[in-house]
């Protein structure tokens, strides 16, 4: 059985292709079959696989309103399909919803950007009123500033929206950027710290899908 999660933020700049192509190479290297799918006419995802002459996953580009469609004819070959979700397109935003199992929400953690989520939260609460629930989401914290603490402002925010928020997160590393630009992911190193977020976050994703303790 396919497990679709989609990597969504309507809001630029929330670092949700960084996770979404990590996230996809930690699935992989637990011998997982994992597809990335670029919803976003901007194709930044493509431009990252297209950095690099040995692809490292499958990636394709399914950026039009019948991405759950078109997804499900091609599947089935994969354990894990990764959505990297458009910003600012709400339609893209509707179809990654449908498409998925599970939204992950990227969000700096800062007043302005989770107030931001406000319209992708609606979206997702309402396909969830007509599927018992369905997609889960969580919230994932990035690029936060090292050593530092959530306000409590930032908390009640996010507990506002009734959205669970992971453990794990990224922080701002140079790492990130750098192996973008290589087209390759932090796993390149995996002793860095950076490989340990991701794959904290990996572990966190894998409970959440009913594959973990």
């Amino acid at each position: 059985m396919t497990y679709v999660i989609a990597v969504l933020n309507q809001k630029g700049g929330s670092g949700k292709t960084t996770i979404a192509s990590n996230l996809a190479h930690a699935l992989q290297q637990d011998s997982g079959k994992v597809l990335l799918v670029d919803s976003d006419p901007q194709g930044s995802l493509r431009d990252w696989n297209e950095a690099n002459d040995a692809e490292i996953i499958p990636v394709v580009g399914l950026d039009r309103e019948t991405l759950p469609k078109d997804l499900k004819a091609i599947s089935d070959a994969y354990d894990w399909v990764i959505i990297d979700g458009a910003p600012q397109i709400a339609r893209m935003s509707s179809a990654a919803v449908k498409a998925s199992d599970l939204v992950i929400i990227p969000v700096q953690p800062s007043p302005y950007d989770i107030w931001a989520c406000a319209d992708l939260i609606d979206i997702i609460q309402a396909r969830q009123d007509v599927t018992s629930g369905k997609p889960d989401a969580r919230f994932v914290i990035s690029r936060a500033i090292k050593n530092t603490r959530l306000s409590g402002e930032v908390e009640g925010a996010l507990q506002a929206y009734g959205v669970l928020v992971l453990r794990a997160g990224t922080t701002q590393r140079v790492a990130y950027p750098t192996t973008a630009a290589e087209g390759v992911t932090v796993f390149s190193n995996p002793e860095s710290e950076a490989a340990k977020e991701i794959e904290a976050i990996k572990q966190e994703i894998l409970v959440v899908a009913g594959y973990g303790a």
